[in-house]
């Protein structure tokens, strides 16, 4: 099995490590480490909600969403997570239903996430999915923006932590349900964290 190229690194986000992990370590330091009121549009929230399985983050370049990442990263406990469930939408092929990698690990300048081929095969087992082509999948910048945050996130157990990455299609509303019910049980394990792009 192949392993897909950070093919956004260099021009969504920076290709050296170095830089890399400084910035992302500088824009999680920048979040509260104590509860803080933010005010959003809609009345005040507090932040960081601690031991979060679900988080939601943008997935533009880092110039503009990097920052704003770093607030969803920093409500993960990190140390009770194995699994991550990556969710994005498709913006380069039309799909009506959701798509699963093909591929082995996922590069970032800072090191490999390894997919969790158990995992995987468990889904394709259980549900009517299809396969992102690998050019498919290297096109596809709403699953590779959450990488560096998620190696970084658990850079201290990377080996310990697997990856599920699933690309999200036009889904119909029926199946919208479908996917729901079919990946809930997972979203239930204490050990899951799911990542919405």
């Amino acid at each position: 099995m192949a392993s897909r190229q950070a093919t956004h690194a260099g021009s969504w986000y920076s290709s050296d490590p170095r830089t890399l992990g400084r910035e992302l370590q500088g824009w999680l330091d920048c979040v509260p480490g104590e509860v803080a009121e933010v005010v959003p549009a809609d009345g005040a929230c507090a932040v960081p909600v601690t031991g979060a399985r679900a988080i939601i983050g943008p997935h533009a370049g880092y110039s503009y969403s990097g920052p704003n990442a770093a607030y969803g990263y920093r409500c993960i406990d990190a140390d009770r997570i194995r699994r991550v469930f990556l969710l994005g939408p498709s913006h380069h092929v039309y799909l009506e239903k959701c798509a699963l990698s093909q591929c082995a690990e996922y590069e970032t300048p800072l090191g490999s996430i390894e997919i969790d081929q158990q995992m995987v095969a468990e889904l394709r087992g259980k549900g009517d999915w299809r396969s992102m082509s690998m050019e498919t999948d290297e096109d596809e910048h709403s699953l590779e923006m959450h990488l560096p945050y998620i190696y970084k996130t658990f850079e201290h157990r990377i080996d310990q932590v697997k990856l599920v990455p699933i690309l999200v299609g036009s889904l119909r509303f029926k199946m919208e349900q479908y996917y729901g019910r079919l990946l809930a049980p997972y979203l239930a394990d204490e050990q899951n964290l799911f990542v919405i792009s």
